[in-house]
């Protein structure tokens, strides 16, 4: 994950090839219920306003961060999910009568295999990116014009990696598990 970036722009197109590739990431009855909202350039700072407001930027940890170019805020719209599944060759599930019915959140689930998809897209056009949690929920969704029923999962930063050496998250030191470790066979 890249927590410096500068500020050269990101051609629109690059944005947009990006997010088509995610857009066939995995999703449930291809509900589809993946949304971002984007800002460019000198747009970037409505959202940094509301998410990190100026008088706490002087001892924020990473200052490299407010450079991206391009900030989406990633949301996940479970109506999607109801509705898709009332439809005839879906509604003997009975999910599309309530999300309360979903054995498990599956807009998030999309939402996140999206969500990776479109990192590891801009990675391999040569882009930094981070995903990170989102702060001042209520705010960003007064600005956003969010409506409730849809979740904000997070955030992406991305754009060209800075060249200044930055300071590493504090995870970066976590040891990372062993296949071993995460493979079970036949049992827990």
């Amino acid at each position: 994950m890249t927590r410096s970036f500068c500020d050269k722009p990101v051609d629109d197109i690059v944005i947009e090839e990006c997010i088509e590739l995610a857009s066939r990431a995995p999703s449930a009855g291809k509900s589809q219920g993946w949304h971002l909202v984007v800002f460019k350039g000198a747009d970037t700072r409505r959202y940094w306003d509301i998410a990190l407001p100026s008088h706490k930027r002087d001892a924020f940890v990473f200052p490299g961060l407010l450079e991206a170019p391009v900030v989406a805020v990633v949301l996940a719209d479970p109506t999607a999910y109801t509705q898709r599944y009332s439809e005839i060759d879906k509604s003997h599930t009975g999910l599309g009568s309530s999300v309360d019915n979903w054995p498990a959140p599956y807009w998030t689930i999309d939402a996140s295999f999206a969500t990776m998809t479109f990192l590891l897209a801009l990675e391999d056009r040569g882009l930094g990116a981070l995903f990170f949690a989102h702060a001042h929920e209520d705010a960003l969704r007064k600005e956003l014009l969010v409506p409730k029923h849809v979740e904000i999962l997070g955030t992406i930063a991305c754009g060209f990696a800075s060249d200044e050496i930055v300071r590493k998250g504090v995870s970066a030191s976590r040891v990372r598990r062993s296949v071993n470790d995460i493979i079970h066979l036949n049992r827990w």
